[in-house]
């Protein structure tokens, strides 16, 4: 509702000012404000002074817009219209605070009232008066100068003064007070922008200070006002509020926060006219302002902090990992908020979780984490907000966190409470850590570098990777060098590698696509672009990067070795060798690589920051990864992986349906994680796979040996992490007993699976169990050395008597001091001739003297407590015999967690014979694991063949889909694939859409890596020689974030498949070509596959919907044309897929038909169907008269034109080079020879690949 007296329109600012503002400015003061104001003097443009009084001329422009009241029938009214000068509206007085009604004429002096705006839902919204935000404003704006905009304040825009009790940093709670800051700024950017400000001129009452004691363990007291400070209800963006909330919506109330405190009254006092800039703010034209907006506080924060980043990323000294306090906030803090913020302010990143007594809090922005994300119940802790967790569930929560993607900080207290009280006598403290417990940061906890069993809750292995990368300014095009660190925290294993890749960062892709890592170290800026979108496209969404500032954090390599050197991680150098001779053999063999060895200097400095890098490196376990293997394995690409869905399917991302999830049927954790890595790199070598095929057909064969591993091994913990945190020293006893059981068990099954060699024909399965070292006599030891019963139950280790001199020494202590305390009662009673006295214990009082209150003592006795008839008493004797007892007690306590440390370097020195065992289960574990595969493949299944042979042979017959196990509901159709050897290299495979191709190619790759993997095979018959690497084009996928069309992926995969590819790979091709136009994409189609047949001779599958490609290599002997048979309804449009393998060629597509399946609109495919006729009536009307213009003749190809041209050119360019080079022996070579030459960029082959060409021609030639 808009009153009669208001004017229709705001008023607009002038020119080039942001017209927003004075909304915010006026709705603002309205709240300080009950009635007008006189006009105290006159302005330049609108008043005139008389001796008797102010007079005021009014327009438009000047009046300010006044709020409504409610009567008491309900009805509005509304206030005369408020007048306001410029130097009254900004003066620091309180007479503008408090002004007084007036008319254009008169002026009646009237209370005023705070004031409470009630909005819709009738919760109401104190506006603060009489406060340090007024004056915090006055002061502000009183510096305002001509075209100057006003913005509001953020919350460290204005620095506290000396006196003030509010601390920034920390948040002071109160409820329903609104406070607003203003300043100015020469620019609308809302960034950092400091004013100093000014005193008000009325200061305010200082609050009385109460100090409070808190009910924890913690001594330190705290300083906090009698009344908490008024805070934000809700941050509200003044300038965007629509006018309807300050018309008839807005009901003047007391306000309930400030019900006991009594408005200051003062009379009005004139003001000295305002500055020019005032009448810019408010008088400006009548443009209307633009849209208004409500802004809650957390979109507020999330906008400043976005602008913060975006303003600040790309300083090469921004962290934002770390939090600056200023000086001046640190002065306020108490003791304790000091010990939060050194360590939070580090770690800015983390969710902090402090120790405090028996509980972890989390404070300020950690604990708003905690109650959002959580439901963690908020409360304020003096002027922090904290949640806080028991000890005992620290792991469950910390796992929560951790899941949700953030760093947990661990800080635990370094001593009791006792403990703090002895250092303060003591004097051992200075000053400043006197009033808290000390408190350190124990581990920061991350989702790829945890270590803890209760934090682990996935077998498979976590890796946190540091990526180097070398770029050449210029020269994309070359080798890019990366020098790649990951290791695996959970086991200490630590894997180094380096190689110099293409410009498509082929090997980078497989690396990222085997590891997985959850946790990312680059250095800031040192990544190309084309890398970033790689580890982006690969890596989940809650994958953490951490970019570290280069040189200073992120290593160089000579900093890295003198950091490895000077740390001395791996132990002492002996006198006389050099530093780097007691490093692990892998690292010693990388040492000299500059991009490696950067690498592992990022991650060492990360894990420093961690606190995990002396126990990591200490381990040594280092190894050389190579991700492509060339030599020994089967190469499988980040892009075979992804296509085959050997990891994880390309549905939801799950490991459901995949290879792993087929093959991996491992039942120790340890032999899980190295089965993914076989699968990763499967076998090339003929014998190695035969020798791993014979002991998966021996486990087959005997039965007992995988049930009686099985039944022993099921219940292994995973003793590869448990040695490794055995090293490091956070090994719980608990599991320290495990393992010692776990082995002795591990040492009596292999002695029974022994027994089973006999009737194995397998040499490795022999040999396997032959190196499984004996730890007969390491475990012998630990059995010896204290009683596991003992500590198994108390949790305890109690060493056996002469195990441990110290301990028996101390043994002997305690026992005098028993006898000394049954001495001195027995003196006792004789003393005071009675029986009725015993010791009584209670709480930390030990060894009191109970006895009747009728009984005298002697006046040096202490009474240390009473009742109506006992009391309790200290003798001097016995107070010396307690404290000699409690000294012994503490003794016992450091002898006993000592004792613990050096048997667990007792295990530790013996590490490598652990690990091997363990390695040694795993392996058998995988070989059990493939056998259980095998069988489970059902029937037909065959156990492959390899044959050594010069050309390449793949002979499939019956083969099906490994993940389809036939039984009564399944009508899975096996299908024979034959390439190589007297067949065809390459098959031309057409069908509908739908009928089955995709499955066919992937079946026949995945059969591939299960035979190299040592595996059965889902067929009645497999007969191949080792592939060298599977290539895959499958699937019709764009790649947004690298600026990639679908077409464009699909030629940058073929243009790799082209440049790599051997004789021994295995090439699979799913409708090349289908991203362009039909002539473009057919071109295309019809060369990458003559290039195949006639240059690389690999095998494979080259599956189209080009029926006019089939044309062309009918008569390629090479090239084998079939297809997936159907049977087409045409009257009902409906297409039976039989989804077998036969010869020939498809006739059509059915795309029609499958639109009517999909449910297109009937006239659509209809018109589609006209359509599709009359551009097959052109085609055969054209073949038709190519057929008469050629006589009849039959078609070759042309291709096979193209290869005799080649090589008839080839003898014309040999002769003459013949002839060249016999005029240059004469002296007498004419220039014109040199015409002769091959251009550049000519096609040229090999004598063996000549030799097939020709084979090729004569057979195309003797089937005309």
């Amino acid at each position: 509702m808009t009153s009669d007296n208001r004017p229709a329109k705001s008023p607009a600012r002038p020119k080039g000012t942001n017209s927003s503002h004075p909304p915010m400015m006026q709705k603002s003061l309205l709240s300080f404000f009950k009635t007008a104001a006189p006009a105290p003097t006159t302005t330049p443009t609108n008043t005139t002074n008389g001796s008797n009084g102010n007079t005021h001329t009014t327009n438009d422009s000047d009046r300010m817009r006044t709020p409504v009241k409610k009567n008491a029938n309900g009805s509005a009214s509304q206030d005369a219209p408020l007048f306001l000068d410029s130097s009254s509206l900004f003066s620091t007085d309180d007479a503008v605070l408090n002004s007084t009604s007036t008319t254009t004429t008169t002026t009646t002096p009237t209370t005023h009232k705070r004031k409470t705006v009630d909005f819709e839902d009738g919760s109401p919204i104190a506006y603060q008066d009489e406060s340090r935000s007024v004056k915090k404003f006055a002061a502000a704006v009183e510096k305002l100068s001509l075209g100057t905009p006003v913005r509001k304040l953020d919350l460290f825009d204005i620095e506290p003064e000396d006196g003030e009790d509010e601390a920034l940093g920390s948040r002071r709670s109160s409820r329903g007070v609104r406070r607003i800051k203003y300043q100015i700024s020469d620019d609308e950017d809302d960034g950092d922008v400091d004013v100093e400000r000014k005193a008000p001129s009325t200061p305010s009452k200082p609050q009385r200070k109460s100090r409070i004691q808190l009910d924890d363990d913690d001594d330190s007291e705290y300083e906090a006002p009698a009344v908490a400070p008024e805070d934000d209800f809700m941050d509200i963006d003044e300038a965007g509020l629509d006018d309807s909330l300050l018309d008839d919506d807005i009901e003047v109330l007391s306000s309930p926060a400030r019900s006991k405190s009594k408005p200051a009254q003062s009379k009005p006092k004139p003001t000295t006219p305002s500055k020019p800039a005032v009448a810019a703010v408010f008088n400006s034209s009548n443009k209307p302002a633009p849209r208004p907006t409500l802004m809650l506080k957390d979109d507020k924060k999330k906008e400043r902090v976005a602008k913060f980043e975006e303003k600040n990323s790309g300083s090469p000294d921004y962290d934002p990992r770390t939090l600056y306090i200023p000086k001046s906030a640190w002065a306020t803090f108490t003791e304790f908020e000091r010990q939060f913020w050194e360590i939070k302010g580090q770690h800015f990143d983390s969710v902090v979780f402090f120790k405090k007594g028996k509980f972890y809090e989390l404070y300020e922005n950690d604990a708003d984490i905690g109650h959002q994300k959580f439901d963690l119940k908020l409360t304020d802790r003096t002027n922090m907000r904290m949640v806080g967790v028991p000890e005992s569930s620290f792991e469950y929560w910390a796992a929560q966190f951790i899941a949700k993607g953030f760093k947990v900080a661990r800080v635990d207290q370094m001593e009791t409470a006792l403990g703090k009280a002895m250092r303060e006598r003591d004097g051992a403290a200075t000053k400043s850590a006197q009033k808290v417990i000390r408190r350190e940061l124990h581990s920061i906890l991350t989702a790829g570098t945890l270590t803890d069993s209760g934090l682990l809750t996935n077998d498979m292995a976590t890796y946190c990777m540091a990526i180097k990368e070398i770029n050449r300014p210029g020269a994309e095009h070359l080798p890019t060098q990366f020098g790649i660190a990951f290791v695996d925290t959970s086991t200490a294993e630590f894997n180094l590698a380096t190689f110099y890749d293409d410009m498509d960062r082929t090997k980078f892709e497989t690396l990222i696509t085997q590891i997985k890592p959850k946790e990312v170290v680059v250095e800031k800026g040192g990544l190309s672009v084309r890398s970033t979108r790689i580890l982006k496209n690969s890596l989940g969404p809650n994958t953490i990067w951490n970019y570290l500032q280069p040189e200073a954090q992120f290593w160089n390599a000579l900093d890295t070795v003198d950091e490895l050197r000077i740390k001395g991680y791996f132990g002492a150098n002996e006198a006389g060798s050099l530093a780097s001779e007691c490093w692990p053999t892998a690292l010693q063999t990388v040492k000299d690589n500059m991009a490696v060895m950067s690498a592992l200097g990022g991650l060492v400095w990360y894990l420093r920051t961690l606190k995990l890098d002396t126990e990591l490196l200490s381990f040594k376990n280092f190894h050389v990864y190579d991700p492509v293997r060339q030599a020994s394995t089967l190469i499988l690409d980040g892009q075979t992986l992804s296509n085959l869905e050997v990891f994880q399917n390309n549905g939801d991302g799950s490991e459901s349906g995949t290879v792993l999830r087929l093959l991996n049927r491992c039942v120790t954790p340890f032999g899980k994680r190295l089965f993914r890595r076989w699968l990763c790199h499967p076998l090339r070598s003929s014998s190695a796979i035969g020798a791993r095929l014979d002991a998966v057909e021996d486990l087959m064969r005997v039965p007992g040996f995988m049930e009686l591993f099985e039944e022993k091994c099921a219940r292994f913990p995973d003793l590869e992490r448990i040695v490794s945190r055995i090293h490091a020293g956070s090994c719980k006893i608990s599991e320290f007993l495990v393992v010692l059981s776990t082995f002795r068990t591990l040492v009596d099954t292999s002695r029974r699976l022994s027994s089973y060699t006999g009737q194995f024909q397998s040499k490795k399965l022999a040999s396997v169990l032959d190196e499984l070292p004996d730890l007969t006599e390491h475990l012998n030891y630990f059995a010896e050395a204290f009683d596991h019963k003992v500590a198994q139950a108390e949790g305890d280790i109690i060493p056996h008597p002469g195990f441990a001199d110290d301990y028996d020494a101390n043994n002997e202590v305690l026992t005098n001091l028993d006898s000394q305390f049954a001495q001195l009662l027995d003196k006792v009673k004789r003393e005071l001739k009675t029986t009725k006295i015993v010791y009584k214990d209670l709480g930390k009082e030990i060894y009191q003297l109970e006895m009747s209150n009728k009984i005298n003592v002697p006046k040096n006795w202490k009474k240390t407590s009473s009742t109506s008839s006992i009391s309790r008493y200290y003798t001097p004797e016995l107070m010396a015999l307690v404290t000699k007892l409690q000294e012994a007690r503490e003794t016992k306590n450091a002898i006993m967690k000592e004792l613990q440390g050096r048997l667990y370097a007792k295990f530790d020195e013996n590490y490598k014979d652990w690990l091997k065992a363990v390695k040694i289960i795993a392996e058998l574990d995988c070989l059990c694991s493939l056998s259980k595969s095998s069988s489970a493949l059902g029937s037909p299944s065959c156990r492959p063949e390899f044959v050594e042979s010069e050309r390449s042979v793949l002979e499939l017959e019956g083969l099906r889909h490994p993940c389809v196990i036939p039984g009564i509901a399944s009508d899975f159709i096996p299908n024979d694939t034959m390439l190589g050897g007297d067949t065809s290299n390459l098959i031309l495979l057409t069908g509908p859409n739908m009928g089955g191709k995709s499955t066919l190619l992937r079946q026949t790759c995945v059969a591939i890596i299960m035979a190299q993997l040592g595996c059965y095979v889902p067929a009645e018959k497999c007969r191949l020689t080792p592939f060298d690497r599977i290539f895959t084009r499958i699937g019709a996928n764009d790649n947004i974030l690298a600026g990639q069309s679908t077409f464009m992926v699909e030629l940058s995969e073929t243009s790799k498949i082209l440049s790599e590819a051997t004789e021994r790979s295995m090439v699979i091709l799913d409708e090349l070509g289908r991203g362009t136009s039909t002539f473009d994409g057919y071109a295309i189609a019809y060369s990458v596959l003559h290039e195949l047949s006639t240059r690389i001779g690999c095998l494979g599958l080259f599956s189209t919907h080009y029926g006019t490609l089939t044309n062309e290599f009918e008569r390629d002997p090479n090239v084998a044309l079939k297809h997936m048979a159907c049977q087409v309804d045409q009257a009902n449009r409906e297409v039976t897929f039989l989804y077998k393998l036969v010869n020939g060629v498809c006739e059509k597509s059915y795309g029609m038909n499958v639109a009517h399946m999909a449910g297109v609109p009937r006239e659509i495919v209809d018109r589609a169907e006209e359509m599709a006729q009359e551009f097959e009536l052109k085609q055969e009307t054209k073949r038709e008269e190519d057929l008469r213009l050629t006589r009849g003749a039959k078609n070759v190809g042309l291709g096979m034109v193209m290869d005799l041209a080649y090589l008839l050119g080839r003898v014309g360019r040999q002769d003459t080079a013949v002839a060249v080079a016999d005029a240059e022996m004469n002296g007498d070579a004419d220039n014109n020879c040199s015409d002769s030459t091959t251009r550049v960029g000519t096609r040229v082959l090999s004598k063996e690949q000549e030799t097939r060409v020709f084979q090729r021609i004569f057979k195309a030639m003797a089937s005309l």
